[in-house]
């Protein structure tokens, strides 16, 4: 076959077509195609050898339709039900966490792309939601005569994903090719940090509120043997009939490879581990998204050994790569454990091998051997110098840090007397987000409170808007309402698209005064969020005077005569109050509930009902009861 020009292997490559024929022409059915249309052939002007390095974006439109997002959970849901039709349904198991007479041992490797505006060896743009193909420079398809150019801005979310994991940042690391060949990645090659990383030496602490294991107790310390950097793989898009779309966006894209101690024995922990590395790299802003995003990928490493014998050497170790939630990672070591366990206690022996996991499985599939380093054939790469770490950036980074999350966490618990996990649920959803737009709102909240703002008095109130943010602003995008697929869009400032900081703060300042009732307080908010404020209605108080709906609550008298219209003919229900083993908690939710329905609802707080319905019942009719007796 003749030699093709640089130009015509650029056509090919990045649109897919292809003039010259030949083997390849005739072939051009069945190699991955572009993640495109071929558009009608053109004349193209190609820039000269200079601009090798120049961002090429092509102006076709994109036909393909964009995959439709299913959250997790409903995957989950999904697949769960198919395993029961075929019989496969998991076992409930109180403790899977051990396994009487054997050890398990976890090793980690994550994979998180850096939160850069560059690819890590060309100056194309990084792109996470543009169309296919469109980012993407020579030096990322391996086009003859491109070089690497290394974009030295993509070592500072690097550096302090190093420092938020505690690592001794190297003063000289060097690039290595890591050789293997795969339709996603062009050259052949992998350039990554094998012999000299940046970063060594790093430990992260889990508390119990991080969810580990009960076995570990209080607390476990995981040593980080080092974190590199490298480039990430084209994306690969399955298709019917054996075909693969190829987006080559993602390729070169830069990634840390942070990769633990064997330290991990109990599956909880690996999984409480991930997330606790996730929570970090969003604190520090070095990374771009968390796991169902696709910004976060774990690799573990499994080994079992028996347990009598400590000081025996560890298990041959399989790796199950690509694994994309929490949940992922803590069922697929259950599944490697248990089968590695199987396979030895019948005499047979565990292969190094490479092995994968699908949602909702209930055992891991081999993949292919493992490859070891020989295999791999890691040279140092020629055409990239060595990189220089100053001890001036790294102080400068350390000392610009600024708030960890185990931090806030304490500060979280200790100042408003949250939970641990309520604190750490605020710390973590929406990549820290969520936690900052709970600080704007308690800001909004003590400027009403004035100067005594920091009185107890008014610590159930900032209680209150932490229970809202988590769980109130939860329930607008849950799965069991029409807007489950609409995003809250909480902003790196504290702010929300949907439901603004000064709306949620006027409804849980009224709330707490009593001036509204809860269920109109939660009516107020869904009327935020589907924009009829202020679409319809300019303010919160607006909605509240057209639509009369202060809350006039009914003096104690009213209370009382409703308490006793509710118990009317409910003999059998208040006899159970008279000598009773367990106060009847039920029964009296139930008389309230009467209450209410009874009543002028709007008029009502169920706490003020339930308390006169109590008092009612002690010091009047449960006496008359027992008069009668």
């Amino acid at each position: 076959m003749p030699r093709l020009r640089v130009a015509a292997l650029s056509r090919y490559l990045l649109h897919g077509r292809f003039f010259t024929p030949g083997c390849l022409r005739s072939q051009a059915r069945t190699i991955c195609t572009v993640a495109r249309n071929p558009p009608k052939p053109t004349a193209v002007q190609w820039p000269r050898v200079r601009a090798l390095h120049t961002e090429i974006t092509s102006s076709q439109p994109d036909s393909a339709p964009s995959p439709i997002h299913v959250p997790l959970r409903k995957q989950l849901k999904d697949e769960a039900k198919k395993q029961k039709v075929l019989g496969k349904k998991k076992k409930k198991n109180a403790n899977n966490q051990v396994v009487d007479g054997w050890e398990l041992t976890v090793g980690i490797e994550i994979h998180a792309q850096l939160n850069t505006a560059r690819k890590l060896f060309s100056p194309a743009t990084t792109s996470f939601n543009d169309g296919p193909n469109s980012h993407v420079a020579y030096f990322d398809l391996a086009i003859p005569g491109s070089q690497p150019i290394f974009q030295k801005e993509t070592l500072i979310p690097a550096l302090r994903a190093a420092l938020a994991l505690n690592c001794n940042i190297q003063g000289i690391s060097r690039f290595d090719r890591k050789h293997y060949f795969h339709w996603d990645q062009p050259s052949g090659y992998q350039i990554t940090q094998y012999y000299e990383p940046f970063a060594r030496d790093g430990r992260i602490v889990l508390q119990g509120r991080d969810g580990i294991a009960a076995e570990d107790g209080d607390g476990v310390s995981i040593g980080i043997k080092q974190i590199q950097m490298e480039q990430d793989t084209a994306k690969t898009l399955a298709q019917p009939g054996d075909v693969h779309w190829i987006d080559f966006n993602r390729v070169g894209m830069p990634l840390i490879e942070i990769i633990t101690l064997p330290d991990i024995h109990h599956p909880a922990t690996a999984a409480a581990l991930v997330k606790k590395v996730q929570i970090l790299l969003n604190a520090a802003d070095a990374c771009v998204s968390g796991m169902e995003a696709g910004g976060l990928r774990a690799d573990v490493n499994v080994s079992v050994r028996r347990s009598d014998d400590p000081a025996a050497p560890l298990g041959q170790r399989t790796e199950i790569k690509n694994l994309s939630s929490f949940k992922a990672v803590e069922d697929a070591i259950i599944a490697e454990r248990d089968r590695q366990i199987a396979v030895l206690e019948s005499g047979g022996t565990i292969e190094s091998e490479t092995r994968g996991w699908s949602i909702g499985s209930t055992e891991t599939r081999r993949l292919r051997g493992k490859e070891g380093e020989v295999d791999y054939r890691y040279m140092p790469d020629p055409d990239i110098g060595p990189v220089i770490i100053g001890d001036d950036l790294v102080d400068h980074l350390r000392g610009s840090m600024g708030e960890l999350p185990d931090a806030e966490v304490d500060r979280l618990i200790q100042r408003f007397g949250l939970t641990p996990k309520d604190a750490l649920s605020l710390v973590a959803l929406d990549e820290g987000k969520r936690v900052e737009y709970f600080w704007r709102v308690v800001h909004l909240l003590s400027r009403q409170f004035g100067p005594n703002a920091s009185l107890p008095e008014y610590l159930p109130c900032c209680q209150l808007a932490a229970n809202w943010i988590l769980h109130e602003l939860g329930r607008l995008t849950s799965e069991r309402n029409e807007d489950a697929a609409q995003d809250l869009g909480f902003t790196e400032d504290g702010q929300c698209d949907r439901v603004p900081v000064e709306h949620l703060t006027h409804i849980l300042m009224y709330l707490y005064q009593r001036k509204i009732t809860a269920k109109v307080a939660k009516e107020l908010l869904w009327a935020v969020f589907r924009r009829r404020i202020p679409d319809e209605y300019p303010t919160i108080d607006d909605v509240l005077n057209e639509e009369n709906l202060w809350f006039e609550e009914l003096n104690e008298d009213e209370y009382v005569e409703l308490a006793y219209a509710a118990a009317e003919g409910q003999d059998e229900v208040v006899k159970q109050f008279v000598d009773y083993k367990h106060y009847p908690q039920g029964k009296l939710m139930f008389l309230v509930g009467r209450m209410i329905r009874l009543g002028a609802e709007e008029r009502i707080d169920p706490k003020e009902a339930e308390r006169v319905m109590r008092r009612v019942l002690e010091e009047k009719l449960i006496p008359d009861i027992k008069n009668q007796t």
